[in-house]
């Protein structure tokens, strides 16, 4: 590894203090470093940004003349899984979060003598495609948030394929998207199917439909007493009920998924300001950018020429390329989608997207399912036990598979297990699935983009473990490069929050860009071993394919016997009413 200097905004500044005639570097997401801040000044007005993730929310300030993070705090978010394949989370405990990680980042700011009055605006940037719906008279979730993991949605999924109207694309044509459960359409028709309470207040004209940011945006602005019902762009493009090119609501989707379109919520740019806070510690400060995750770190890794790229590791994987003013259909299983329009005024800009639904997910797994591991961070002290997976090879398709498959049939395998296997194999093969993974898409977006990327620029939390960077390098042939202020996806929404007009707190001129250092991996193995891997890789995910050949039912009572085929249960129940005659001697 050595250092890179690559162009970004403004250099992110240490967390403890630099040395005079050092290049500054950063020192972590310590207290310790927090604590050091304080004996320093600080410049110009801040930002928040509130980064509600799949599996935590955090709440991060930075200072918007150095792009500094100066404080932060993170929760981390309940999964609930009711069912096989279904995903939901408490749409009240995210907002609770969100407040609690605005007063606690509030509170230590104040012990490093920082003033929240300098905090000018805030960001939202948020998991894309999850689903929520409330009452907007009185405020309350009629349903869990159905995650975008969710998968109970299949048979719809089917259904409703056999009867897109005109041409197959009927739906990519519109939304850059394929007819999946990933998206958020499939998962309103179902809660509309389904949820008597959601169905009631349809009715009744109460419903309100949103992805998180919307939830939170229209909670945080004042909810019941006047609370803002809109989204961005790039959130919007992510429910398969908007069209990219117009940047509207289409009727012609809402009709097919039967979505009534006074529901949705109000599009807006990422970058404008939406409304006040309403109450808690910032009260009265502007709420003015709002990005997907994925959007805004590449907003944050300043992705903003074409052909630039970066891929966030996450609950999942997401690999970006920035396409400009235009849309750029894939033949090799990406999607299209919004990138970010920066402005009410501003051109809009779209990207390619390989998306891959488990990536971080895979180690909460092995930490929670089977507690071969206590903390997150121990899978990178196992994998560096072996240094190699000794012949195993992990598939991690817990929701089907993603980009460039599409294949909901698939489910999580472990392949070439021996009595020599042990824990620390397993995680290695972990994290070498994330790698491959991410490999697939590359090779995706290298084909229909036509110019092979000379090297990827990363983020996301599970950036820092290093066996992780080296193994992406070796699997990709190519260097691997990643920010030293990794928190990009919050500093996204940040810079867009900052940059809104009546704002104007943080410029995105190019002339106001600086070189920051980065940190490089370079592939240490030979193009041939790495071919070999992840040839062998392949051989498995072929095998992850068609497990799953009768789907669960999306709804009605979730015991045992709603799970048996009918005939089953009929054959079974003949067979013992035939043994008990048998038993008692009845004729």
């Amino acid at each position: 590894m050595r250092g890179l200097a690559l162009w970004t905004r403004h250099p992110p500044l240490p967390l403890a203090p630099p040395s005079p005639r050092k290049p500054a570097a950063i020192a972590g997401r310590h207290e310790a470093g927090l604590m050091a801040a304080s004996k320093r000044a600080v410049w110009g007005p801040l930002v928040g940004a509130v980064d509600q993730g799949t599996s935590s929310t955090r709440f991060l300030v930075f200072n918007s003349k150095t792009a500094e993070l100066l404080s932060h705090h993170q929760v981390e978010i309940k999964q609930e899984f009711p069912r096989e394949g279904w995903v939901e989370q408490d749409p009240k405990e995210i907002l609770h979060s969100v407040y609690e990680c605005i007063e606690k980042t509030c509170e230590k700011l104040g012990q490093l003598n920082i003033d929240i009055s300098n905090i000018k605006a805030i960001g939202v940037s948020n998991q894309r495609e999850t689903t929520v719906v409330w009452d907007k008279i009185t405020g309350e979730p009629l349903y869990n948030a159905v995650v975008w993991l969710d998968l109970r949605t299949q048979s719809t999924v089917e259904s409703l394929s056999k009867r897109i109207p005109g041409n197959n694309n009927f739906v990519k044509s519109k939304t850059g998207l394929p007819l999946s459960t990933y998206f958020s359409a499939v998962k309103l028709h179902w809660l509309l199917d389904n949820v008597r309470k959601v169905q009631k207040a349809v009715e009744d004209k109460r419903a309100l439909f949103g992805t998180i940011d919307s939830w939170l945006i229209w909670s945080l602005t004042g909810g019941v007493s006047g609370g803002v019902h809109c989204t961005d762009v790039t959130n919007a493009s992510r429910t398969m009920l908007f069209n990219i090119h117009s940047l509207e609501w289409d009727k012609q989707l809402c009709d097919f998924f039967g979505i009534p379109m006074e529901i949705l919520p109000n599009v807006r740019s990422s970058s404008e300001i939406y409304g006040l806070m309403k109450a808690g510690a910032l009260e009265g400060v502007p709420i003015s950018g709002c990005l997907g995750d994925q959007s805004a770190a590449l907003v944050g890794q300043m992705c903003f020429q074409i052909g630039q790229a970066k891929n966030t590791y996450g609950t999942g994987c997401f690999l970006l390329c920035n396409t400009g003013h235009k849309c750029v259909f894939s033949d090799h299983g990406l999607l299209t989608t919004v990138a970010y329009k920066l402005g009410r005024d501003k051109p809009v800009y779209y990207a390619l997207e390989g998306s891959v639904a488990i990536a971080g997910a895979v180690v909460r797994w092995l930490r929670d399912n089977l507690g071969i591991i206590k903390t997150s961070e121990e899978i990178e002290k196992l994998a560096k036990e072996v240094g190699t997976s000794y012949g195993c090879y992990f598939v991690p398709a817990f929701s089907g598979l993603y980009a460039p498959y599409w294949e909901p049939s698939a489910r999580g395998i472990i392949c070439g297990l021996t009595q020599f296997t042990n824990k620390c194999h397993i995680a290695f093969a972990a994290l070498e699935a994330v790698c491959f993974q991410t490999r697939e898409i590359l090779d995706a977006m290298n084909r229909d983009c036509g110019i092979p990327l000379s090297h990827l620029q990363v983020d996301g939390g599970m950036t820092g473990n290093k066996i992780l960077m080296q193994l992406q390098a070796d699997i990709l042939c190519i260097p691997v490069v990643k920010p030293l202020m990794p928190e990009t996806t919050a500093l996204g929404a940040a810079m867009a929050a900052g940059a809104a007009e009546g704002v104007n707190v943080w410029s995105l001129e190019p002339e106001d860009l600086s070189a920051v250092t980065m940190e490089r991996f370079e592939p240490q193995i030979n193009a041939e071993e790495s071919e070999i891997r992840y040839s062998t890789w392949k051989k498995a995910v072929m095998k992850s394919m068609g497990w799953v050949t009768n789907q669960s039912p999306e709804s009605g009572d979730p015991s045992i016997f709603s799970s048996l085929p009918l005939g089953f249960f009929i054959v079974s129940s003949m067979v013992m009413l035939i043994g008990a005659r048998y038993i008692s001697g009845i004729p």
